[in-house]
């Protein structure tokens, strides 16, 4: 498998093996497959690790503690991530530390390589497209950030509990292009990359949200760049492997899944699978250390590594990939 240049790292795989899966938010698996997924991860190559409390309500990060245990992990990265809202500044080093000492005690281990913000970056005054009543449970404000998070992390770092910090690069545009481009940058970011540039379920604070431009951003001031969503939560695959929940909280995906017609028109024309065609797409694209996969079980994850190892796209290709989906 490919390794690239990942600066948190040094080196990284350029598949990432994402928590969302072995956490069942993909569906439903066990912890013994989850398990076994993990390690024929690490077998055929892959570097980095990727959970957060949220996947299964602790479940991916225990499945990794399972999966770890008694093993050398010299050369494998972990990140995980908090979810903090927006809270008072005194309190906001506390909630991190809290929520991460949980998440290391989950996976047996005294420190990851990585830290992310989970919550969505938002300007104070920033009324959410969505659940505006929620946001301090879901979005963290810019002052917030600024004067409490990301002192935060410094802090955690100085301690030894992490090696680096980030943000998911979701949320309002204009936040995350101000965090993006404050004096103290994030030392990761994540970034949605796909043909239907779209975030799907978890675009909800911002209609405007354009995660093409949070990516052409981060690519342009040097920021370490993680792909997600790279099949959009199962809109770029052959079939939705779910059925819609009943609150109608993921209905965007299931939209985006009749919007990405023309992908799957191509991918035919092409003879390629359509999973197989967004992977290739997203890891083609310029500046992506690793693309982080939402698999839920081995034969996921071996599809994936099939995808990784085909040639890359060329340019030509990935603006008649564009071309096609504009035009829809």
């Amino acid at each position: 498998m490919e390794n690239r240049g990942f600066k948190p790292f040094g080196r990284v795989s350029s598949l990432t093996l994402g928590g969302g899966g072995l956490g069942q938010v993909w569906g439903e698996t066990t912890r013994e497959e989850a398990v076994a997924t993990v390690n024929l991860a690490l077998e055929e190559g892959i570097t980095h690790l990727d959970v957060a409390p949220m996947y299964g309500k602790g479940e991916a990060e225990m499945v990794v503690g399972e999966a770890l245990k008694g093993k050398k992990i010299d050369g494998i990265s972990v990140t995980t991530k908090c979810r903090l809202g927006t809270l008072p500044d005194d309190q906001v080093y506390d909630y991190l530390s809290r929520s991460l000492t949980r998440s290391l005690d989950s996976m047996n281990l005294q420190r990851v390589d990585l830290f992310l913000l989970h919550s969505q970056l938002i300007e104070d005054d920033f009324i959410l497209h969505t659940n505006d009543e929620f946001k301090h449970r879901t979005a963290t404000t810019l002052s917030s950030y600024f004067d409490a998070v990301i002192p935060s992390f410094e802090k955690l770092k100085e301690e030894g509990r992490i090696g680096s910090w980030g943000i998911g690069g979701l949320g309002q545009n204009k936040a995350l292009i101000k965090a993006i481009n404050h004096e103290i940058k994030p030392e990761a970011i994540q970034c949605v990359v796909n043909p239907l540039n779209s975030a799907g379920a978890i675009g909800y604070v911002d209609k405007a949200y354009n995660p093409k431009e949070i990516l052409q951003e981060s690519q342009k001031k040097n920021i370490p760049i993680l792909g997600i969503r790279a099949v959009q939560a199962g809109a770029l695959t052959e079939k939705m492997d779910r059925e819609p929940h009943p609150s109608g909280m993921d209905r965007p995906d299931f939209d985006d899944f009749e919007s990405a017609e023309p992908f799957r028109a191509l991918a035919k024309r092409w003879k390629e699978p359509v999973a197989s065609l967004a992977y290739r797409y997203a890891l083609s694209i310029h500046n992506i250390s690793s693309i982080i996969l939402g698999v839920k079980n081995r034969d996921e994850l071996k599809d994936c590594i099939e995808a990784e190892q085909k040639e890359r796209l060329t340019t030509g290709q990935i603006e008649e990939i564009d071309e096609a989906m504009s035009s829809e």
